[in-house]
């Protein structure tokens, strides 16, 4: 049965109690550079298949340089070979191929050109980019750890990259290709536009067609891998962004709930699919936002009907997934103030009295890593299962209506195997001007 809480009933503020135990079991950490002083605090967990590292915001540096310092630990010392993000697919893949030595670095902008641009086109990853080549440098081909992306709204950019593998491959399957997708051409540049037309307007539903697309490559795939497994590999999955970007788009027009777990799924299957083609052996990295990786049946996400990477991969992996979530007090952060706005450097507000973050301030540590997985105790896992806010800043960041816009319930204890505390962060560092190009795809959700 699903838990319900009803927070005029939570205290309004965190207990003294947990503040004290908090304080006895945190253990502190040095900054996140160097990356190897940092990382070696989390050779605990290279045991695991898979590590999901969060972040309460998505525009923080101290989040992406702890994230790179563990992802480096762990590929280097635990035999990761998967990274894993919170990004679209093509994008992601032209990183990819930087980083496994199959093209020059891009151009800035060749790659995550749509709002929010600063997410991923910023100097902590460009920074963690390079390392990744380096260390891949001296590695074989096959050996290489590979940089991916998870998400589903690459529509137009998907339907592009499938057409144009099967142009090199086989032309009369390109052909039938282009017929399918023709009923999703005149919407690929404006995707949510698709899903009004159809479920507000009426107009026919173009489903059946990006099924058949990705059922006609499936039945051919034996031909495909022969020439080529990692270009099958990639065409394959944009074939399934297709797919679920058609029913995503359709789903925003019903349900906010329904869309984000069609979301969520699609970026779980997307890990498995990546787990199960590199073979036995893998392990991967997972960087996404905290409301995707902390387990959401013990969030008020969870209570209304939402699930999310974290809650799928503890059901599908079990021990061998750890779930590590990021909080911050005060600090700035890059951010928006709308959909589709210029990104601006804000400041982010003290946390409120009766959140976890406040509790994790008031141990007067700067930095530190609190892990009721390995050394928690019952006293800290009791202590963190008292319900009480916690907060989460999408690409929108919305201070005068912080309460209602970026806090939500949870029970850290079931949430998170581990929490890592910055009690003052700083904004990414963005390539360039950050000016959005066309509507923005994440548009209404944007966590």
């Amino acid at each position: 049965m699903a838990k319900s809480f009803t927070y005029d009933r939570i205290a309004r503020q965190a207990p003294a109690e947990l503040i004290e135990v908090l304080r006895a079991r945190a253990e502190p950490l040095p900054a996140p550079q160097p990356a190897e002083e940092f990382g070696a605090f989390f050779d605990r967990y290279g045991d695991a298949r898979v590590v999901l590292l969060g972040e309460a915001t998505h525009g923080t540096s101290e989040f992406y340089l702890a994230r790179a310092a563990i992802t480096r630990r762990l590929v280097e010392r635990h035999g990761f070979n998967v990274v894993a993000v919170e990004a679209d697919w093509p994008d992601a893949a032209r990183i990819d191929d930087y980083v496994r030595h199959q093209a020059p670095r891009p151009r800035r902008g060749d790659v995550f050109a749509r709002f929010p641009t600063w997410m991923w086109r910023n100097q902590e990853v460009l920074q963690f980019a390079d390392w990744l080549r380096g260390h891949n440098a001296s590695l074989a081909e096959g050996d290489r750890v590979s940089f991916n992306g998870l998400d589903v709204y690459s529509l137009s950019e998907s339907i592009h990259a499938v057409l144009t593998y099967l142009d090199k491959v086989d032309a009369k399957a390109a052909e039938i290709a282009r017929q399918r997708y023709g009923c999703l051409t005149p919407w690929q540049d404006e995707p949510a536009h698709y899903g009004r037309a159809v479920m507000l307007e009426g107009r026919p539903s173009c489903e059946d067609r990006a099924v058949e697309q990705l059922r006609a490559m499936l039945s051919s795939r034996l031909d495909y891998l022969e020439q080529d497994g990692e270009s099958w590999f990639d065409a394959m999955q944009n074939a399934r962004i297709v797919r679920a970007a058609e029913r995503y788009y359709r789903a925003m027009y019903r349900s906010s709930t329904e869309s984000w777990n069609l979301r969520d799924r699609h970026m779980f299957e997307t890990l498995q699919a990546l787990l199960a083609h590199r073979g036995d052996g893998a392990k991967a990295v997972v960087w996404a936002h905290n409301s995707h990786i902390g387990n959401a049946a013990a969030t008020a996400m969870g209570w209304q009907g939402e699930f999310n990477i974290g809650e799928l991969c503890r059901m599908a992996h079990g021990d061998e997934a750890v779930l590590i979530g990021f909080g911050t007090d005060t600090g700035t952060v890059a951010a928006a103030s709308d959909w589709g706005a210029d990104m601006q450097i804000k400041t982010v507000r003290p946390a409120r009295a009766d959140s976890y973050e406040h509790a994790f301030r008031r141990t007067g540590i700067a930095r530190s890593l609190t892990d009721w997985r390995h050394r928690g105790g019952s006293e800290l896992v009791s202590r963190l299962s008292q319900p009480l806010l916690e907060r989460a800043i999408g690409v929108v960041y919305r201070p005068e209506t912080e309460r209602a816009s970026h806090y939500f319930e949870a029970v850290m204890a079931e949430q998170f195997d581990a929490w890592v505390w910055f009690e003052q962060t700083s904004a990414v560092t963005p390539l360039g001007h950050e000016r959005p190009h066309g509507a923005p795809e994440t548009w209404p959700f944007g966590l």
